[in-house]
């Protein structure tokens, strides 16, 4: 029988040893924990440590006779760090509650009672009425043994009364993992003055302080998380910011529309009426279709069907087409149209490939509207066979593709390169990620 309870109180001992190292472990790792919390944590595992190591000693002292003298002093020192976590637990309360550690009166009271406790414990080695070990190493309880426990008791007692008097300045995850804390060792303590339950101490301490590690781990991912949620929300508010700013400056541009453009669309118009009226009645539907394209544009704070974007481009181009039927000639190829786009995205660009692209001594500027289905969703180029992209002589077009690479970015996700075309010209390719049946959908 003795050999099933020695071997049952040397896997308590193990398993409390390596709950002390797993303890140390996290407090080394574990990062955002403050100073002194860590520092404490520190402490208190590695003295739970010391105290399960010596408790595995004194169970080997089993297996062979030392001197009596070397088992008494192991066990003082067991019963020592066994009792220190006590008025430990004590501090951390004060610390949880930013009272003053030093002018407690809850803590003097508590290192008054553990210092009793050393007193006891230094006693019992000289006086047999505490404890004896005989000759043949066995250990028996004396009579006055149970009160070498009291003072730990009264200490772990004033802990749970300072806990429930606080109880309003701590939080309720607090004032529970305290009572977690608490009350494993008061019972261990309790079955303790009556039958010897060593190992079970170890544990139910190592179990109270994890309680206790416990509510800082979970502290700190709470803090964690709402420093995320806080972080998400700013960088929400920025990208609101940016697109509302982004979309401004899209509405700027289209209510800024260039004044000889208008003027000669109007003069266009005014000619057709007499020469062609079927034509003038459809570039004053097409100019119609662009104005109300342009202002629902305005309106719109999502993205759009890109059908509906691709008919303001073609509104915007056949008005000019009819400007310069001779310089201006356009090629669409788009089987591909089952996504969305932010609003003004096609039209801006390829109004700047006429606005900076034509040279009426250059020949014909010719331009190209290609879509297609990629694996990562839809790819839409414009290319043109102007002079070609220069950066350094106008920056209204930086602006202008700045403006819709921000909002493409913003609003889905999306991105526009610029390259030169091959020999002469530029190619502006828009990428929208995503699944285009599921956009069309929406």
């Amino acid at each position: 029988m003795n050999d099933w309870i020695n071997s049952i109180y040397f896997f308590i001992i193990g398993a409390a040893l390596l709950l002390s190292v797993l303890g140390l472990w996290f407090t080394a790792i574990l990062p955002g924990i403050d100073h002194w919390s860590r520092r404490f944590f520190r402490n208190y595992f590695i003295i739970l440590f010391a105290a399960c190591l010596f408790g595995l000693i004194e169970m080997s002292f089993l297996f062979y006779s030392p001197p009596r003298t070397a088992l008494y002093l192991v066990m003082f020192l067991e019963s020592m760090l066994q009792s220190l976590p006590l008025p430990m637990l004590t501090v951390y309360l004060l610390h949880c509650c930013g009272e003053s550690i030093r002018e407690s009166s809850l803590l003097h009271a508590a290192a008054g009672l553990y210092a009793a406790c050393l007193v006891l414990f230094a006693g019992s080695m000289f006086f047999d009425d505490f404890y004896l070990i005989t000759q043949d190493m066995q250990y028996h309880r004396g009579p006055l043994y149970p009160i070498i426990t009291l003072p730990m008791i009264a200490i772990i007692l004033l802990n749970l009364a300072g806990v429930l008097r606080r109880r309003n300045r701590l939080s309720h995850k607090t004032f529970v993992s305290f009572l977690v804390a608490i009350l494993p060792i008061t019972v261990t303590l309790l079955i303790h003055l009556f039958v010897d339950v060593f190992p079970l101490i170890d544990i139910s301490i190592v179990l109270s302080i994890l309680a206790m590690f416990g509510l800082v781990v979970s502290d700190k991912i709470e803090l964690d998380m709402r420093r995320q949620q806080e972080l998400l929300r700013q960088q929400q508010e920025i990208a609101n910011q940016q697109l509302e700013i982004a979309n401004q400056r899209a509405n700027i541009m289209v209510l800024q529309m260039r004044p000889h453009f208008i003027y000669n669309t109007m003069t266009s118009i005014y000619c057709l009426c007499s020469q062609d009226p079927e034509k003038a009645q459809q570039v004053v539907r097409d100019f119609t279709d662009y104005l109300r394209k342009n202002f629902n544009a305005i309106a719109s704070e999502a993205p759009i069907p890109f059908t509906s974007e691709l008919e303001h481009t073609r509104a915007y181009l056949a008005v000019e087409q009819v400007q310069y039927p001779t310089s201006l000639f356009v090629e669409y190829d788009t089987p591909h149209t089952f996504f969305r786009v932010p609003p003004l995205t096609l039209q801006p660009i390829v109004e700047n490939c006429v606005k900076h692209g034509r040279d009426p001594y250059a020949g014909p500027l010719r331009i190209a509207i290609r879509t297609r289905k990629t694996a990562i969703g839809s790819e839409v180029t414009v290319s043109d066979n102007g002079p070609g992209f220069h950066p350094a002589d106008d920056d209204a077009p930086h602006i202008a593709l700045n403006n819709i690479r921000q909002r493409l970015e913003i609003m889905c996700g999306g991105s526009l390169t610029i390259m030169p075309g091959d020999g002469r010209g530029t190619v502006v390719t828009v990428t929208i990620p995503g699944n285009a049946k599921k956009d069309q959908g929406d």
